[in-house]
């Protein structure tokens, strides 16, 4: 699972770019986090790696091929996707975990719902995986949705997890569970997170901080503090990247 950004120039409708020269490598089983200032261009790393627009310029690798050359099926078994904004559409629990996936078997999906702590609350809907939840989840609480997003990520058993973490607050009994769940979704996999919370940072290998759509820094959570530059002055702020 390893990821490679070569010269990656990217705009939204050839307006200013967002986007500029990046270029960055993520090893095998390395966990990177990106983070910065609001409109640093964080986001747009995660709408190219999973195709939802193509780079301008440069090439975004795969384990050595081209994203381009994937069609879209076959990239969502290799990378696990965990957006800010929960996607939930009117169906069963079960199906918004497969996402029309269906060779994935039941047992896959109440496996990985519990290994990610989503089990939990499943349980406890009157139908379990059966419950429709309705247009847009809203049934659900915040938390949940994200614990399901957690099973709809991990049920291929992915490759690579890009994470965009999220920012809205939750009670502390489900934001437990979330950081356990996080936790282990990261073990052993190639992971981009987008980070906003301290305690994902520290956790990572290596941190990639941008500003202004450039990579400005890199380095561990030491290093950059050492340094006393962009990295230092989000951290001293205690600033929700």
């Amino acid at each position: 699972g390893k990821i490679e950004f070569k010269d990656v120039w990217f705009a939204y409708n050839d307006k200013e770019g967002v986007l500029c020269d990046i270029s960055f490598c993520v090893q095998p089983g390395e966990k990177v986090a990106i983070v910065g200032a609001t409109g640093a261009g964080k986001t747009s790393i995660i709408s190219l790696l999973a195709r939802f627009y193509d780079p301008q310029k440069g090439k975004i690798l795969i384990d050595g091929r081209d994203i381009r050359d994937f069609r879209q099926k076959e990239l969502r078994r290799y990378l696990g996707i965990v957006q800010q904004d929960v996607f939930l559409f009117s169906g069963t629990v079960e199906d918004n975990i497969k996402l029309g996936e269906n060779k994935i078997s039941f047992g896959q999906v109440e496996e990985s719902a519990k290994y990610v702590n989503a089990d939990r609350f499943i349980k406890e809907l009157p139908q379990g995986y059966q419950e429709d939840v309705r247009e847009r989840g809203s049934l659900l609480s915040v938390g949940q949705k994200q614990l399901l997003s957690f099973a709809r990520a991990l049920v291929l058993d992915p490759k690579i997890l890009i994470l965009d973490e999220a920012t809205s607050s939750v009670d502390t009994e489900t934001e437990i569970l979330i950081q356990d769940a996080l936790a282990k979704l990261l073990q052993h996999r190639t992971s981009i997170v987008i980070a906003h919370r301290l305690s994902t940072i520290k956790g990572v290998d290596r941190i990639i901080v941008m500003h202004g759509g450039r990579i400005k820094e890199s380095g561990t959570h030491q290093e950059l503090m050492r340094k006393k530059e962009i990295y230092y002055g989000l951290y001293q702020m205690q600033y929700q990247f």
